[in-house]
């Protein structure tokens, strides 16, 4: 598969921690595919990996777990400390060790997530895997030369790179949203809801765990169902961190569950979760119908699923996250009459998701993070 992007003025400098010389190498191929991108230096483990972003202009860190000598999440805060613009991608074999390895990953400061196919041929013929990888360093990357350049005064920040309609999320709607001034319905009045929907991607955990604990005490009547972006195993594991830091009863959604006031369920990964009423009460539906907006699960189902429910009775959060799944399905929920926020720009690790449906117009406000959970139990109160 090749992919390609106009050449930008200045590529995104990469670093590839692996510790295996054939992952590197296929990883190192895979990134250079796209001209606005150079794999600057390569590292066998974590210790070799902090040495390297110390003495080299890195933008981005493709970086393993499991490695000998210096492990990824022992050298994660020393990267972070080396270079307070570098955004780190953490890039694991999906087991339950490194799964909940990731989430930890996320907590202390890595930017976002790749599941690595278990094979070196694997990951060389893995057409998800490739888009992914290029969609994310290209985006997470441009972030970097953004915020290099406000920290140097520039006053002109450096364009993104044009995208062939390939690679999902790489228009962010950064420029869109610039362009034109937002429309929002701060007067729209709230309708009390009788659920509250979540949609989030790149950057969720982080912004679902600020939102939770701020929500635990103050929600009794609704339940709250999320949609995040992740595959399989990862979601039981954001349940449950959920849990532990809300202190909400979280589950990872299963197929039949009903929903209860004041719990919360997550789309489990790798299928969308839908609901249909029984006997008066609203259970949990799953399928493997075909990705929407690449994603499964994805926000828009979920969405058109409680709106063929609830309709106006539906209060849908859209938070930080790349591409624009969730846009349709509030679109549909606003015209029926129900409340959408998105999150802010500024507090957005991206704003792709939040973005789209600010640009929509469809949004009552548009809140930053840390004022979410106020605004949410407003509206559900």
């Amino acid at each position: 598969m090749s992919i390609e992007t106009e050449k930008s003025s200045k590529p995104i400098r990469v670093l590839v921690c692996d510790d295996s010389a054939v992952l590197r190498g296929i990883l190192t191929h895979i990134l250079e595919q796209d001209k606005n991108i150079k794999v600057v230096a390569t590292a066998a483990n974590g210790q070799i990996a902090v040495s390297e972003v110390g003495r080299n202009d890195i933008d981005l860190v493709v970086l393993d777990i499991e490695m000998p000598v210096m492990d990824g999440l022992t050298a994660l805060p020393l990267i972070l400390e080396a270079n307070k613009h570098v955004k780190v991608l953490i890039a694991s074999t999906l087991t339950s060790k490194n799964a909940e390895i990731s989430m930890k990953a996320l907590e202390l400061g890595a930017t976002d997530y790749l599941t690595k196919p278990s094979t070196g041929r694997d990951v060389g013929n893995a057409d998800d895997f490739k888009r992914d990888l290029l969609a994310k360093v290209l985006l997470l990357g441009h972030q970097v030369h953004v915020a290099k350049a406000k920290a140097a005064g520039q006053a002109k920040a450096p364009s993104a790179p044009q995208a062939d309609g390939k690679i999902p999320g790489i228009v962010t709607f950064l420029q869109a949203a610039k362009a034109t001034q937002l429309v929002t319905h701060p007067s729209k009045p709230y309708k009390k809801p009788d659920i509250i929907a979540i949609g989030s991607s790149t950057g969720g955990p982080q912004a679902l765990f600020t939102v939770m604990k701020g929500l635990y005490g103050k929600v009794h009547n609704q339940p709250i169902v999320i949609t995040q972006h992740m595959p399989a195993t990862f979601t039981a594991i954001l349940a449950n961190h959920i849990k532990q830091q809300s202190g909400f009863e979280a589950f990872e959604a299963e197929e039949g569950m009903v929903l209860e006031n004041g719990k919360v369920y997550v789309a489990p990964g790798n299928y969308h979760m839908t609901f249909k009423v029984k006997d008066g009460k609203t259970i949990v539906a799953l399928n493997q119908n075909d990705p929407v907006n690449y994603c499964r699960p994805a926000v828009d189902v979920m969405l058109d699923s409680l709106n063929a429910i609830y309709g106006d009775r539906t209060l849908a959060i859209i938070l930080t996250g790349m591409g624009h799944d969730g846009r349709d399905g509030s679109k549909k929920l606003f015209e029926r009459g129900a409340c959408i926020l998105a999150q802010d720009e500024k507090t957005s690790v991206v704003w792709g998701m939040p973005g789209a449906v600010a640009v929509a117009g469809i949004c009552k406000k548009i809140v930053p993070i840390d004022d979410m959970a106020k605004e949410i139990a407003e509206a559900a109160n």
